[in-house]
């Protein structure tokens, strides 16, 4: 069974989320994009992602004279972690006191609810879907 990925960290993330929306970069790169939002020397930057490197963060290309990387983790898969540990962590797993807590302490909008109510409804339908397709165990074989 292959490993699961390690959860970055804050840093690891930030980076990570630099990759996911510009693409494959050098450490410059990186690093620029980085420092539009706070104070980032170039060099804790290439320290970090040689450790996002060790740990399978990323992947680096070496055959220019120029490294390039590229995150080797799905900006997808990656949330789901995160979210699945953090859901486990604050609220024990229940999905209900997450949304509950999310909706409960700010605003919400009519079209952010309208869209709740539509994520809700495709949930059902899918539950739906998955439920009369699973063959029973106790069913007579024809």
């Amino acid at each position: 069974m292959p490993k699961a990925p390690p959860k970055p960290t804050d840093s690891e993330l930030e980076i990570l989320h630099v990759l996911w929306q510009h693409g494959p970069a050098t450490v410059r790169t990186v690093n620029e994009q980085l420092s539009q939002h706070r104070e980032v020397g170039y060099t804790t930057t290439l320290k970090i992602m040689q450790l996002m490197l060790e740990k399978g963060l990323v992947q680096r290309d070496d055959e220019g004279r120029s490294h390039i990387y590229r995150a080797a983790v799905r900006e997808q898969d990656t949330q789901g972690l995160l979210l699945d540990r953090f859901v486990e962590a604050t609220f024990g797993g229940s999905a209900l006191k997450l949304v509950m807590q999310a909706l409960g302490h700010r605003r919400t909008s009519p079209d952010e609810l309208a869209q709740i109510r539509r994520l809700l409804n495709d949930i059902e339908i899918q539950n739906a879907n998955q439920s009369t397709a699973t063959p029973h165990d106790d069913a007579p074989a024809a």
